[in-house]
C-alpha cells in the first residue's frame, strides 16, 4: 500500500442542492458512473457529451470511448453514490487534472435537468478534503464504502469510535456487497465497474482490502481519527 506521502489523495464529496436527490433511478445512477469514466479524459467534455447523445439509449453507459486514445487526468481510488450526495475519492494524473475533472463533471447537471425537465443547479458547492494524516488515509475507503451501511439494521451507529457498532459483520459485508453503486465489489473480488477504479493506492494484493475491511468492522474504533475530518 503507498501512502499520502507519496501520493496528494482527495477525498471529494457532490451533494444536492438544498439536500435533494441527484438520482431518480438506476438510469441516472448508471449515466453517473458512465460520466466518471468518460470525464476522465484530456478531451474537452463536449466531445464526450456529443457522442453519448448519438449513441443508441441502450447503449449509454458503455458507448463513446472509441473515438480517441484515453488520456485519463485523475485516478479514481473509490466511490459510493449515496441518495443526495456522492463520495470519491481522488488524485491527480495531470496539472489541474482534479479540477478539470470536477469541472466536466458538471456534465451529469445538464443531462439530470435535461432528462427530468428541472433547471437551476443540481450540486451545491464541492467539497474537497485533502488526505494528509495517515490514520485518515488508512481510514478513508472504508468509510466511503461504509455509508452503505445507515440503511443497514444494527449498523446505524457505525460512525462511531466504539467497538461493537457493527452487530454482525458477516451480515454487514453482505449488504455493501449487495449494492452496485460503490467500488467495493471490485475491492472484494467481483468485477463491477472495473474501468473507472485505481486500485494499486489500498490493494497491493487480491483479497488484501477486504480482509482488512472486515478486520475494521469488527475493532470499529480509528482511536485518533477526528470526526471533523469527514461526514
Amino acid at each position: 500500500m503507498d501512502s499520502p506521502e507519496s501520493t496528494e489523495v482527495w477525498h471529494v464529496i457532490y451533494r444536492g442542492v438544498d439536500g435533494r436527490s441527484i438520482f431518480a433511478d438506476d438510469q441516472d445512477r448508471a449515466r453517473f458512473v458512465h460520466d466518471l469514466f468518460e470525464f476522465n479524459d484530456t478531451a474537452p467534455a463536449e466531445v464526450h457529451e456529443r457522442s453519448i447523445r448519438r449513441a443508441p439509449r441502450q447503449n449509454v453507459g458503455r458507448a463513446t470511448s472509441y473515438i480517441r486514445e484515453r488520456e485519463r487526468i485523475v485516478d479514481l481510488h473509490g466511490w459510493k453514490l449515496m441518495g443526495n450526495h456522492v463520495h470519491l475519492l481522488l488524485s491527480e494524473r495531470t496539472e489541474n487534472g482534479l479540477s478539470l475533472f470536477l469541472r466536466k463533471m458538471s456534465g451529469y447537471g445538464r443531462y439530470f435537468n435535461e432528462r427530468h425537465e428541472r433547471r437551476g443547479t443540481l450540486f451545491e458547492r464541492t467539497k474537497k478534503v485533502r488526505i494528509e494524516q495517515l490514520a485518515h488515509f488508512l481510514y478513508v475507503l472504508h468509510y466511503i464504502h461504509l455509508n452503505g451501511l445507515d440503511d443497514f439494521p444494527g449498523a446505524h451507529n457505525w460512525r462511531e469510535r466504539d467497538a461493537g457498532t457493527i452487530q454482525d459483520t458477516n451480515a454487514a459485508l453482505a449488504h455493501l456487497l449487495a449494492d452496485k453503486w460503490s467500488s467495493i465489489r471490485d475491492y472484494c473480488g467481483e468485477k463491477n465497474f472495473p474501468s473507472v477504479l485505481t486500485k494499486r493506492l489500498f490493494e497491493t494484493y487480491p483479497g488484501e482490502y477486504e480482509a482488512e475491511l472486515r478486520s475494521f468492522m469488527r475493532d470499529r474504533a480509528p482511536g485518533n481519527l477526528s470526526h471533523g475530518m469527514l461526514e
